[in-house]
């Protein structure tokens, strides 16, 4: 898994059984080559000579992907003929499901065929265009995976903050739903990129010493996403630096009072989804890796008796036990595993498609 914070590449050995059960055996975490990192990064907006920059990506990636996974072989002592196969996200670098019935589209840059090749193993691959095709918004496809893993008699939701943040909904005894509910980490990393060169906010140390704007909150609160009902995606197309920029303007805003803010947004704009779309929630599990931020973590507890009148047990994953900054991979195993069971893997009530579809291309070894 790479997702939106363009960070680098969670690979992870997962055990599935019968049923879909599913438990992480080993992991590997590899960062970016800051020439793969600033190539991807490069490709999320228009820009000249595009298809060979993203053919050349895809290559990239994929040979990050093999390298991964090699990793993580050699720390199991594990060879290729003992995997059933790799599910592989790839990249997203557009995402544009509003654009109408057969035109929307999303697209995850990879060289499936090259990750096959070099690793020896099937690669299970684009994932999100059949649910597309089906009228829906490729996303978000993780749901499925945590109903799987996370569903109880209680009403619990998940909300994985990567990039983007997402809810999956699992009331106790009712449909499962979900949907992004906005930016989750994305903006605080590009605006630390921005004004100090740092990847990330660490625990939102710095953001820790800004104090929120409550005037600049309000205009990014005012984008139009946060109005719209679910089932609804987004992702880099929709927030990013520019979008930051133009909602700060010609305001003299202090930069870690910025940071400060954009950490209330993340915790604000999921609350406030929660609190409209899952009142009776009675746990909350959190995980990815905002689930990391202590500050963001502390926020969320803290602003909980703000939109909930009963409180609301706010924990991560891992005491659900699973790492938060595996859950997403684990996700993209057991979403190969469903495809090669040619079982449907889309929930039609959180993506909007017209019905279950299985997802996945297979590249074989």
């Amino acid at each position: 898994m790479s997702g939106t914070s363009l960070d680098g590449i969670d690979a992870v050995l997962a055990r599935i059984g019968p049923n879909g059960e599913t438990s992480a055996e080993a992991s590997v975490s590899a960062p970016f080559t800051s020439d793969l990192r600033k190539a991807l990064f490069e490709l999320q907006s228009p820009g000249p000579n595009e298809l060979h920059r993203e053919k050349q990506a895809a290559n990239g990636l994929a040979l990050a992907y093999a390298n991964a996974v090699q990793q993580l072989l050699q720390k199991v002592d594990l060879k290729p003929a003992d995997i059933t196969a790799i599910g592989a996200h790839g990249q997203t670098i557009r995402h544009q499901p509003y654009l109408g019935a057969d035109l929307a589209y999303t697209h995850q840059t990879l060289n499936p065929a090259l990750l096959a090749e070099k690793t020896g193993i099937d690669v299970i691959a684009d994932f999100r265009s059949r649910d597309l095709a089906a009228g829906g918004h490729g996303a978000p496809l993780v749901p499925a995976f945590h109903a799987q893993q996370f569903s109880s008699p209680e009403n619990i939701a998940v909300l994985n903050i990567g990039g983007i943040a997402n809810f999956t909904l699992l009331p106790g005894n009712g449909e499962v739903t979900g949907f992004d509910c906005g930016p989750g980490n994305m903006l605080m990393d590009a605006w630390i990129a921005d004004q100090q060169g740092h990847a990330f906010d660490e625990n939102g140390a710095w953001a820790s010493q800004g104090k929120l704007n409550s005037t600049l909150l309000k205009r990014m609160m005012a984008d139009p996403f946060f109005k719209k009902l679910p089932p609804k995606s987004t992702g880099r197309d929709d927030f990013h630096l520019s979008w930051l920029q133009e909602k700060i303007g010609a305001e003299n805003i202090n930069a870690e009072d910025v940071q400060a803010t954009l950490l209330h947004l993340t915790a604000h704009t999921a609350l406030d989804a929660l609190a409209r779309h899952a009142p009776q929630t009675q746990v909350l599990i959190v995980c990815g890796g905002g689930a990391r931020n202590s500050a963001l973590m502390n926020l969320l507890t803290d602003e909980m008796q703000n939109f909930f009148k009963v409180s609301l047990e706010i924990i991560t994953s891992e005491a659900a036990g699973i790492d938060p900054q595996l859950v997403e991979g684990l996700a993209f195993a057991w979403l190969a595993w469903a495809y090669k069971e040619k079982r449907p893997a889309n929930l039609p009530a959180v993506t909007g498609a017209k019905g279950p579809r299985i997802l996945g291309a297979c590249y074989p070894a």
